[in-house]
């Protein structure tokens, strides 16, 4: 399945207002928590509940951390995210930037189930707010800085706080190497 059209150039849209908003420029890291405190969104801890939900409290972080990222929990209009803090940092700002992101599109609310106890999720949804986390956290600005001054994606991952994967995601969904080899081939802008 690919992203609705128009919608990465939105995406796009929706990342600068924010960092405008924020007085992040685009080519400086950005806090997914201080989106979350500016969207007014609470941000909870897994281990903040420990003592309410200790079997699934170390389940989530110690047998299966791979089993839950974070979730988008709603109270009439109220949203709250509740996040996997025993994942890595650059994940956990990757889960608190998708999560965040549902919020930015006004994705409606849905039970996390179906009727027979699966998973049930929206695909295209779930894709684009793949999507716009990714731009929020390394938007093109910042993925053509990080060719420009020659930093591996390890390197460059540490400076915005993301894993090394989201960032080697970024650079090549950006186009930023092409880029940056055409600005100096033919003296564009990039």
């Amino acid at each position: 399945m690919t992203l609705r059209r128009g919608f990465k150039t939105e995406a796009r849209n929706i990342a600068q207002e924010i960092r405008e908003e924020l007085g992040v420029r685009p080519s400086d890291p950005l806090d997914p928590l201080k989106l979350a405190s500016h969207l007014d969104i609470p941000v909870i801890p897994l281990s903040a509940i420990r003592d309410d939900a200790p079997a699934m409290v170390r389940h989530f972080s110690r047998t299966d951390r791979s089993a839950f990222s974070a979730i988008t929990i709603f109270s009439g209009p109220r949203r709250v995210i509740v996040h996997n803090d025993s994942h890595s940092a650059g994940r956990q700002r990757s889960n608190l930037a998708h999560e965040l992101s549902h919020g930015l599109l006004l994705h409606p609310p849905r039970p996390p189930l179906d009727g027979y106890g699966n998973r049930d999720w929206d695909r295209e949804q779930e894709l684009e707010a793949d999507w716009l986390g990714g731009v929020l956290l390394v938007p093109d600005e910042a993925a053509l800085l990080v060719v420009r001054r020659g930093l591996p994606p390890a390197a460059a991952a540490e400076v915005y706080g993301v894993s090394e994967r989201m960032m080697t995601f970024r650079l090549n969904m950006s186009a930023a190497r092409i880029r940056v080899r055409r600005s100096a081939r033919y003296g564009s802008a990039g």
